[in-house]
């Protein structure tokens, strides 16, 4: 298996459907074997019920489902669990994220561990873009991981590198920091971004401030406390003598 996609579910009935013709038709494109992992997150509408019509029809669909809402970090690790590619695409399940983008990510991770997307044209509300804008201000500063926009779910991930990585809940925001602190080569390209056309967003200023505050302190705390050390020599009783 070549590429793995994994895309965390949370009531997204509306999305589905044009949200996997989409991505069908970047990754048949492609050329190489992969699988789409969905992750159900305790959604309470229709979509696992969507997702479950849609599996006998589309033989690369693979769903995960958990038992109730446990969060996009939950979300995130179980796909990367159940992946079998040697490199893994993460992106939402909203389409604010544009499929298309996909090959361009790819090309940049020949050369490198993990791929973020950069949104530099966000198409969301003014007070969605403030607090985004602030929240990558300050986490760039604190965990110095050289990236735009780690809000971004449209990302590659050499799988190597990502099963040395441990997630916490409300890691998923910071896997480039992790990737830097483990010595994995990180970068970032340009991608488009959509409005959402329907559902409603899951994210406000409460969910994105003091949590995820939090967890920077964390990351930054582990930056500071990772080891360094380099060996100068390994010798045993055999070269010694």
């Amino acid at each position: 298996m070549e590429y793995s996609v994994v895309i965390p579910i949370h009531n997204e009935e509306e999305n589905l459907e044009p949200l996997l013709d989409e991505i069908e038709s970047v990754m048949v494109a492609l050329a190489h074997p992969w699988e789409l992992i969905c992750v159900d997150d305790g959604s309470t509408d229709n979509s696992l019920l969507i997702l479950k019509q849609n599996v006998q029809r589309r033989p690369y669909l693979r769903i995960v489902t958990f038992t109730r809402n446990f969060g996009q970090s939950s979300a995130f690790a179980a796909g990367f669990q159940h992946a079998k590619g040697q490199f893994v695409i993460t992106l939402d399940g909203d389409r604010q994220n544009d499929p298309q983008d996909i090959p361009k990510l790819l090309q940049k991770a020949e050369h490198a561990d993990l791929v973020v997307g950069w949104r530099v044209q966000r198409k969301d509300t003014f007070s969605k873009r403030w607090i985004s804008k602030l929240s990558n201000f300050v986490r760039s500063r604190f965990c110095q991981d050289g990236i735009h926009d780690t809000g971004c779910s449209l990302k590659v991930f050499r799988t190597q590198a990502l099963r040395q990585i441990k997630l916490y809940h409300g890691m998923h925001r910071f896997l480039p920091a992790l990737f830097r602190i483990e010595g994995f080569s990180v970068t970032e390209v340009p991608v488009h971004h959509r409005q959402r056309e329907k559902g409603k967003t899951k994210y406000h200023f409460w969910n994105r401030s003091l949590g995820p505050f939090l967890d920077m302190l964390v990351v930054r705390w582990m930056r500071s406390r990772h080891l360094k050390y380099q060996v100068q020599q390994e010798i045993s009783q055999k070269e010694s003598l």
